[in-house]
């Protein structure tokens, strides 16, 4: 079916469309500019000043007088026990030796892939 379309497609000659001229347009009429219109000045708003409200003075609460409370004696703190002094390490200490850890290789291959079994139904 492929080799009968290209066959078409060879012997059908491709009509030639005509080139048509381009159309000339009449020039856009121009527009007569309008003056911008004067809008008229509104004077400012001046907002009054209001007084400062004046807040009623209240007379000052009297307390009744504080009770003698009387002093209490600072409480003694328990003893702790005397923690005894960190025993003394020699200046050169050996020095510890770690068992090495084993490294993994860097690039592990990929295990190569088996062909599955294909199996028959009777």
């Amino acid at each position: 079916m492929v080799a009968g379309v290209r066959i078409l497609l060879e012997t059908n000659s491709v009509p030639q469309v005509p080139q048509l001229p381009k159309p000339e347009l009449p020039p856009l009429p121009t527009l007569p500019t309008l003056p911008k219109p004067k809008l008229p000045q509104l004077p400012k708003p001046e907002l009054p000043t209001l007084p400062k409200p004046e807040l009623p003075k209240l007379p000052k609460p009297e307390l009744p007088p504080v009770p003698h409370v009387p002093t209490l004696p600072k409480p003694e703190l328990p003893k702790l026990p005397e923690i005894p002094p960190l025993p003394h390490l020699p200046a050169d200490l050996p020095k510890l030796t770690l068992p090495s850890i084993p490294t993994l290789p860097k690039d592990t291959p990929l295990p190569s892939l088996i062909p599955h079994h294909k199996t028959t139904l009777p």
